[in-house]
């Protein structure tokens, strides 16, 4: 399953890819992640790679990311794969004549067991709904400072 998602992002493309540059902002704008573990390479360079272990309700996910090509400030592509499917990702990002930042992200769903080959085919708008939502938080913690962590 292949889609594209794309926001447009009120800010400039320098202060949109400093923000998706850091590890310690995913935090921010990635609901249901829990820590990252740094495994190779330098992290967001060609090859790095990072876990990232999520928790949603009862069912946590371990997902490996391995960045195949970082050319910031235009392009940032990765794979993330975790049990049952890998998620190919191509993140696009051009300026606007407002000097804000459009960012196109292409996202192709590969399954690699039965359950997730029927859950990517009965649902495949929770999938698009879920890159979406992670937009949409990521453009609200750039513009707006808003981050997604519930205050103690």
């Amino acid at each position: 399953m292949q889609y594209t998602t794309e926001i447009l992002i009120k800010k400039p493309i320098s202060e949109v890819i400093k923000k998706l540059d850091s590890t310690e902002n995913l935090k921010h704008w990635q609901d249901g992640l829990v820590s990252t573990e740094h495994i190779s390479g330098t992290p967001n360079e060609l090859g790095a790679t990072m876990k990232l272990n999520y928790c949603f309700g009862k069912r946590h996910m371990e997902i490996i990311e391995t960045v195949t090509k970082q050319n910031f400030p235009n392009e940032f592509h990765a794979s993330y794969t975790t049990v049952g499917v890998r998620n190919i990702q191509e993140n696009y990002f051009k300026t606007t004549e407002d000097n804000y930042t459009k960012w196109i992200s292409i996202n192709e769903f590969q399954p690699t067991n039965f359950k997730m080959s029927a859950m990517l085919f009965l649902m495949p708008s929770a999938f698009k709904k879920q890159t979406q939502t992670y937009l949409r938080n990521f453009k609200n913690f750039v513009e707006n400072g808003t981050s997604i962590l519930k205050s103690a």
